[in-house]
């Protein structure tokens, strides 16, 4: 019997309990899965980094945490963790991530905002094609591939960049500082899925924006510290970015006397661009725990050097 420690918040156990039993059987592995296992005894945690547990300290059986969110920012420092530990890569909140991104991006393209804000004229005005209309998506992990895979195939010339060299049909990919600039230099539209680390921080700042080209806009589902603010508000203000769709912030729920909730050109979403699914998280987590007992490499696991 593999004993499964789950740690989330409360309420999450009802919406996994079921979930995760049903996919550790469809996995053929034979597991206690509870809330309220003797920490000595814990062969895997299920982990949430909102959730109760902080001190791995006890955890001295433990082979593995199997964390429910894919940044791992919050755990990541942790000195008490030292099993090994693997981010959630959902196909649930990949599909997510995608119809949100490209939602946005169609908006932007095609200019839906100005159609429902200009009900009372007929101006007809002349819209590019996809295949005119530059896009660059900072952070090819998961997230970021299937997102740039989704807008080429719509047409869109798109330009990826990550740290190290990655190779997507259909994606320019640009790595390395010069790379970033290059994948900057003239797009319409940028869209931020870099994780939240210490060289990630402020990508998007007066230098970097300055490099979009004139009426761009910024699209963040990725991390609040990717973008510093104030230079962000700047770009607006000047025109120079035309329009802003944030769904992620260095404090949330983001303070109501926030500038970006009064501001004309930005759009604020509430953290909702793409979550974790429990069906298909679920498999995740027993595939992993299959993996553990099998000596197999786990699946996602986290390099604790480079924060992800």
């Amino acid at each position: 019997m593999i004993n499964v420690q789950f740690a989330a918040l409360p309420e999450r156990w009802d919406t996994y309990a079921v979930p995760l039993r049903t996919a550790f059987d469809q996995a053929g592995i034979d597991v206690d899965l509870r809330i309220d296992h003797v920490p000595e005894t814990v062969d895997y945690v299920i982990y949430a980094p909102n959730g109760p547990l902080s001190d791995f300290t006890p955890y001295t059986r433990c082979k593995a945490v199997l964390s429910l969110w894919a940044g791992v920012e919050k755990i990541v420092g942790n000195a008490s963790l030292t099993m090994p530990l693997c981010r959630m890569v959902d196909p649930g909140l990949t599909a997510g991530m995608v119809e949100w991104v490209t939602g946005h991006v169609l908006r932007y393209h095609l200019d839906i905002d100005h159609s429902i804000l200009n009900q009372d004229r007929w101006e007809p005005w002349a819209q590019p094609l996809a295949m005119e209309r530059p896009v660059s998506i900072l952070g090819l992990g998961a997230l970021g591939a299937a997102c740039a895979r989704a807008l080429s195939q719509l047409g869109f010339p798109v330009t990826g960049w990550s740290r190290s060299p990655k190779v997507i049909d259909g994606v320019i990919c640009r790595h390395g500082e010069e790379g970033l600039q290059q994948a900057l230099t003239d797009a319409e539209i940028v869209v931020l899925l870099l994780p939240d680390t210490q060289a990630t921080e402020n990508t998007l700042n007066a230098q970097s924006l300055a490099r979009l080209a004139k009426g761009a806009r910024v699209i963040n589902p990725g991390r609040g510290p990717l973008i510093d603010d104030d230079a962000l508000l700047d770009a607006l203000n000047s025109g120079h970015i035309a329009h802003a769709t944030l769904d992620v912030f260095r404090i949330e729920p983001l303070p109501l006397d926030h500038p970006y909730w009064a501001h004309p050109n930005v759009t604020v979403t509430p953290h909702i661009a793409a979550e974790t699914h429990a069906i298909t998280s679920a498999q995740v987590v027993a595939e992993n725990i299959r993996r553990g007992e099998s000596a197999e490499p786990y699946l996602h696991l986290v390099d604790r050097t480079l924060g992800y």
